[in-house]
């Protein structure tokens, strides 16, 4: 996993991760009650769209959106790119949408040319939003490569991971979105 920053960004990051625990602290005079997940933010200054037409996370509702935030160059993406390609092709059916996020972290990367060619050398047939301007990166207050983000029927976000590992975690949390999805059909 790379890291952006320095250790005060590495800080907000946690606290960030923290805020958006579904969990609470049990309060000795008052209940424990969950508080909601935090609505994710849309896609914003997109510079292109690859594998589709522009994307809106409110078109979206009612199917599950995993938003990994990625870059080719990356090592740690690459070797996260083969399950995030098998969940696209083995869940699309049944309503999960993939959406890579590509957020470049040199100069070259930023090239859509270079990006086309990456995607095709990989074999992602998933959409992918060009985000140079770190727009989207910073509307999720995103700090790392790869990072996952995985959005509930009603757009929350209800599970993050960054980094490799947690596949198992991860693809369990897609089923289980994906079936309380049809069961309320």
């Amino acid at each position: 996993m790379k890291r952006l920053s320095s250790f005060t960004t590495l800080l907000a990051a946690c606290l960030f991760a923290a805020a958006c625990s579904p969990e609470v602290q049990a309060d000795p005079v008052q209940p424990t009650v969950a508080s909601p997940s935090p609505m994710a933010p849309d896609f914003t200054g997109i510079d292109h769209w690859i594998n589709t037409s522009p994307q809106r996370l409110a078109d979206l509702r009612g199917k599950v959106v995993l938003v990994e935030f990625w870059t080719y160059s990356c090592i740690n993406c690459v070797r996260v790119m083969p399950h995030v390609k098998q969940w696209h092709a083995k869940y699309r059916d049944q309503g999960l949408v993939v959406i890579g996020v590509h957020t470049p972290e040199y100069g070259y990367e930023k090239k859509l040319s270079n990006l086309r060619a990456a995607i095709q050398r990989f074999g992602i047939t998933y959409p992918v939003a060009q985000d140079n301007g770190y727009n989207t990166w910073n509307a999720y207050r995103n700090r790392y490569w790869p990072a996952l983000y995985l959005i509930d029927q009603q757009g929350r976000i209800v599970y993050q991971h960054f980094g490799e590992g947690q596949y198992q975690e991860t693809e369990a949390k897609i089923r289980s979105l994906l079936a309380a999805s049809k069961a309320a059909r």
